[in-house]
């Protein structure tokens, strides 16, 4: 059941739009429209019908919460990632971090498997990676080769 307050008079709090907080979020309209309707974000509606956003209920849904396990950043601040497509995810050590001009290449260990990836180095002082961190690796891609290795010549 979804609970609808009538709100006259907004003009004691800042209060913002659902495209605003979308920006805010760091994800589009129509999935915060979702969340809305699922009763997942409090709003108040206007006298018009449109729905606004208390900056406090932002501030709630962009707080970490202990039961998070992936994060990720929104364009105006750290936030929660509430789904993510990408089903390729594995967990590893930061082994290397070499940062030079605008890029960075982390080297992550996985296991006794090693994964190297070349990132922005804005997103490396973002997460404030360092050697020894733990960190989730997110592989999209259209592609997927196989291969085997050379048997060892007989003689």
């Amino acid at each position: 059941m979804i609970t609808v307050v009538l709100v006259n008079d907004f003009s004691h709090m800042a209060l913002l739009t659902v495209r605003q907080t979308a920006k805010r979020l760091g994800v589009g309209y129509s999935t915060l429209k979702q969340w809305i309707y699922q009763g997942r974000v409090r709003t108040r509606t206007t006298t018009g019908g449109h729905h606004r956003i208390e900056e406090a209920e932002v501030d709630r849904l962009l707080a970490p919460t202990a039961s998070s396990g992936r994060r990720s950043r929104s364009r105006s601040s750290p936030g929660v990632i509430v789904a993510l497509s990408g089903r390729n995810q594995l967990r590893g050590f930061v082994d290397e971090v070499r940062v030079e001009g605008l890029l960075a290449q982390v080297r992550l260990r996985i296991g006794d498997q090693t994964l190297t990836a070349v990132i922005t180095r804005d997103a490396v002082d973002e997460l404030k990676l360092k050697r020894g961190d733990q960190a989730l690796a997110i592989v999209k891609a259209t592609e997927v080769m196989i291969a085997r290795e050379a048997e060892a010549t007989r003689r």
